[in-house]
């Protein structure tokens, strides 16, 4: 089934509402799981900024820990986790068989769309994520709470592989035969700038897509019209389409705008990091593919 905007983002009314925290402009479906996915390059504090304050009711999740296997040369700076591993963190979530999940982020969706990623590839069919995360709902003036929030044990059993993934080998074929879009900033791509992995560029053939431009000035995701007009310009939708960024985390977002608007991706989680490491890959710089 074609996912549209509205399996992809919950707005903040909605959410408010289903919270009991505000007017229902639908009938009220009941609390989502919330997840709080703090986390962006180089900040390490997510957790401390979760116990701060956050949505009523939300469980901490941590991206290295949670959302990711270790790290090694070979597979990347976050490959995926093991569905053993997944579902025991799944599980201390809250998550069960029946959950509507709600994941969102500070970061404008950036680290949140990780673990909406992750659940939908490993069986869990209703996440969304919420859309302009925590500054959005914070300025439509709704309660945060603070300090720790737990769940019961939930029981959803995890089956991988309901997403589509890509290997090195993938990723350079649909650069070739398709359209791989590379999620980092324009200066990665363009290898004027690499701040953690041991070379600079991007893969040969792939596009520059930085994934902060699906967002507005407000962090929330553009309308339909104007990502259609931005994946159209990019050739996205008329062949298969493989998204990449520095270790697989933003681009779980690109995903997610190219899915609102209908367009299937496949997510190559090791991304640059696990490319740059192999020294048998060529490598591209400056801003042509």
């Amino acid at each position: 089934m074609t996912a549209t905007r509205e399996s992809v983002l919950a707005d903040v009314a909605h959410v408010a509402a289903d919270l009991r925290l505000g007017p229902a402009p639908d009938p009220v479906a009941g609390p989502p799981l919330l997840l709080d996915v703090r986390w962006a390059l180089g900040v390490t504090d997510g957790y401390a900024q979760y116990l701060a304050g956050h949505l009523p009711g939300a469980v901490y999740v941590d991206l290295e820990s949670e959302l990711a296997a270790p790290p090694s040369a070979a597979a990347g700076r976050h490959p995926l986790p093991s569905a053993s591993s997944f579902q025991e963190a799944a599980r201390r979530w809250g998550v069960t068989s029946g959950s509507r999940v709600v994941v969102y982020d500070a970061v404008g969706g950036t680290s949140a769309a990780r673990a909406w990623w992750l659940l939908r590839y490993f069986g869990v069919p209703d996440v969304r994520i919420l859309d302009g995360g925590l500054q959005a709902w914070e300025r439509a003036g709704l309660p945060v709470e603070v300090g720790e929030v737990t769940r019961a044990p939930g029981d959803v059993v995890v089956r991988p592989g309901r997403l589509p993934v890509l290997d090195a080998d993938d990723a350079a074929e649909i650069a070739e035969d398709g359209t791989l879009l590379d999620a980092r900033a324009g200066e990665r791509y363009r290898g004027e700038k690499e701040p953690v992995d041991p070379q600079a560029g991007h893969v040969p053939g792939a596009l520059s897509a930085p994934t902060t431009e699906n967002l507005g000035s407000d962090g929330c995701f553009l309308d339909d019209a104007a990502l259609r007009a931005r994946f159209e310009k990019l050739g996205a939708g008329s062949g298969p389409v493989g998204v990449y960024c520095g270790s697989g985390v933003t681009a779980s977002h690109e995903i997610a705008a190219l899915a609102a608007v209908g367009i299937p991706a496949a997510l190559y989680p090791g991304s640059w990091s696990q490319w740059s490491h192999d020294p048998h890959r060529a490598v591209a710089t400056g801003p042509q593919p």
